[in-house]
């Protein structure tokens, strides 16, 4: 987009902003602080803007955030996600607290509770806990047990992967609605049905990938030489001497990972088993706001409160130069319709290179997320997303059953309704 068009607000985002207030919220109760040392984690380092210390939210912050948040949004229902690190770590009575709190403030309005968790700590009263008290529970598993366990080890080194699936076998039991985000690495790469399919078989059905594509800076000793044999820090791209991580997935090794799993799912699962691009996809097509933030044309509505309320406008960008202020010294309305924070959603769009413009899938894309928009296009301009050429993949490989499913919609017939001509149509090499 030209320069000149970097501060436009369309109509779309005119009619958004006057309209009822409406925003999700990412809660960190504690912080950045987890049980784990995942190698890929971009949240572990968090801890060092506020001075390493282990974070944990008082109960007077949570009772603030709580009041506020759910007589900010001006809409019937009000979703608290649940986050970390590890948010499992403050204990059980800390999210009995909050139910209590909620229901207090809740002033008629129906409120929803997600988890997102390691699983490494589920025992039998939190499963109860959850089940009783509707939470969804988002569980982190990367795959197989070779996949999973090459990254998401404890603080001691040790793998994971049996703790998470007893977690998992412990919620079924107790009827805990759960499913399961699994990030999309190095190791990943050519291994995306397989991965599905172990998903598939431990009782997922709806499922989130998320591509890894991070910068790292090592440490330096006093002579300013690098310590290779610690962790390194996960760094903004623009940090000098960031480099792109080891463990990062490939563009093309992304869109075939989605692929392979979509040349499976449109043929035989269907409104069986949910996968997240592939509902983002569907939805573009049918000219619908994707429920995914990262497909949408802006960005900014799904903000972090850190422990001591500090407001950051997105999960990937909690650093002290995006800070949006602080719900013990505004009100959380208020930081929320600041300019700040609607101009970093509004710069999603309007931030990206000539090139995405003039690409047939940017309605579905989007630019995706602006975390990843590190790269340069051919002609030198900033801001393409790293993962294009795979996007670019999966939506030319997606193209002609999205449109099929978008006409069985058309029709008032159930997308699944698409399986018998799909299978029909890649039997026949017509992929």
């Amino acid at each position: 987009m030209p320069t000149r068009f970097k501060d436009t607000v369309s109509i779309e985002d005119a009619m958004r902003i006057s309209g009822p207030t409406a925003f999700n919220i990412m809660l960190k109760p504690a912080g950045s602080l987890c049980n784990l040392d995942c190698r890929y984690c971009y949240y572990l380092d968090k801890s060092e803007i506020y001075g390493g210390v282990e974070p944990r939210m008082s109960v007077e912050m949570l009772e603030t955030i709580i009041r506020e948040y759910i007589r900010a949004n001006e809409v019937p229902e009000v979703q608290f996600d649940w986050h970390g690190g590890e948010p499992m770590v403050l204990g059980l009575d800390f999210y009995k607290k909050a139910v209590e709190l909620q229901r207090k403030y809740a002033d008629g309005k129906v409120i929803h509770n997600t988890l997102q968790t390691n699983g490494t700590l589920m025992d039998r009263r939190w499963a109860d806990f959850f089940r009783d008290n509707g939470f969804l529970i988002g569980i982190s598993i990367d795959g197989p047990e070779d996949i999973h366990d090459r990254c998401r080890k404890d603080k001691g080194g040790f793998p994971t992967f049996r703790k998470v699936m007893d977690a998992i076998a412990l919620m079924r039991s107790a009827g805990v609605e759960f499913n399961t985000m699994s990030t999309v690495n190095k190791m990943s790469e050519g291994r995306g049905l397989e991965t599905y399919q172990f998903l598939k078989s431990i009782g997922s059905r709806y499922m989130q990938f998320m591509a890894v594509v991070e910068h790292v800076k090592y440490p330096v000793d006093e002579k300013g030489k690098e310590k290779r044999n610690g962790r390194p820090y996960i760094v903004d791209p623009d940090t000098e001497g960031a480099r792109l991580a080891t463990w990062s997935v490939s563009d093309i090794a992304f869109g075939k990972f989605l692929c392979d799993i979509f040349d499976w799912w449109v043929c035989n699962d269907v409104g069986i088993c949910f996968v997240n691009q592939f509902d983002a996809a569907l939805a573009s097509w049918c000219g619908v706001r994707p429920a995914t933030c990262v497909y949408n044309r802006t960005c900014g509505e799904d903000a972090v409160i850190e422990h001591n309320g500090d407001v950051y406008p997105c999960d990937h960008f909690v650093y002290p130069k995006y800070l949006l202020g602080n719900i013990s010294e505004k009100p959380l309305n208020e930081i929320m319709s600041q300019e700040k924070r609607i101009r970093f959603g509004i710069n999603k769009r309007n931030s990206l290179p000539s090139k995405c413009f003039r690409c047939k899938y940017i309605f579905a894309c989007n630019g995706e997320c602006p975390k990843h928009r590190f790269n340069r296009t051919e002609t030198g301009e900033t801001g393409l997303n790293a993962l294009c050429g795979g996007y670019y993949k999966f939506f030319d490989h997606v193209a002609p059953y999205m449109e099929k499913m978008r006409e069985l919609l058309v029709r008032e017939l159930p997308p699944a309704a698409i399986m018998p001509w799909a299978r029909t149509r890649i039997s026949s090499g017509k992929i």
